[in-house]
């Protein structure tokens, strides 16, 4: 099988996204600040980005979180793979998701944060698969909904690879001739 990316969503069509949620955020907080949770490793990209052009205070923390094991289908269990390293008691939490299709995953780490008991969980997702919810997960911010495809690029990869590219990409593998 070949590898082969077409393109889905322009650098610069990110960036404008980017920069237009940004904006919507600092507006709802509304001068308080912010602690950001990045779940790796495929929302680091669009979190950085992001959060520069976030104007309000802002703190950054990680979370790994798995459902899917070594398979590339989900085993339906989650796992916390790495875990905050501050508490949030108290603090306005913004989790930074890169996709979400199903819900499963955001659907326990949201009702893991609660238990820690934040100030407010707000979730932001750069991209959206609605069609594939099969848990009520309220999203606050969406960048694009897009098809059900698989996609790379900005953070997300394939076998740990294209998460460098500057766009989104759809892959499509072809057979050899």
């Amino acid at each position: 099988m070949k590898e082969r990316v077409t393109t889905l969503i322009s650098e610069e069509k990110l960036k404008k996204r980017v920069l237009e949620i940004a904006k919507e955020i600092t507006e709802a907080y509304d001068g308080e600040e912010v602690k950001t949770i990045c779940v790796l490793k495929g929302a680091v990209m669009f979190m950085v980005d992001l959060v520069k052009n976030i104007d309000l205070p802002v703190k950054f923390d990680f979370m790994a979180v798995s459902s899917y094991g070594d398979g590339t289908t989900s085993s339906g269990t989650i796992k916390i793979l790495k875990d905050l390293d501050d508490p949030i008691e108290g603090e306005n939490v913004l989790i930074v998701e890169d996709i979400i299709d199903s819900g499963r995953t955001l659907s326990y780490l949201i009702d893991y944060l609660k238990s820690k008991n934040p100030k407010s969980i707000k979730l932001c997702t750069l991209f959206d698969k609605p069609e594939r919810r099969e848990f009520d997960v309220k999203v606050d911010w969406t960048g694009f909904d897009i098809p059900d495809e698989f996609i790379v690029g900005y953070g997300l990869d394939y076998a740990q690879r294209y998460r460098n590219l500057p766009y989104i990409g759809v892959l499509h593998f072809d057979e050899e001739e």
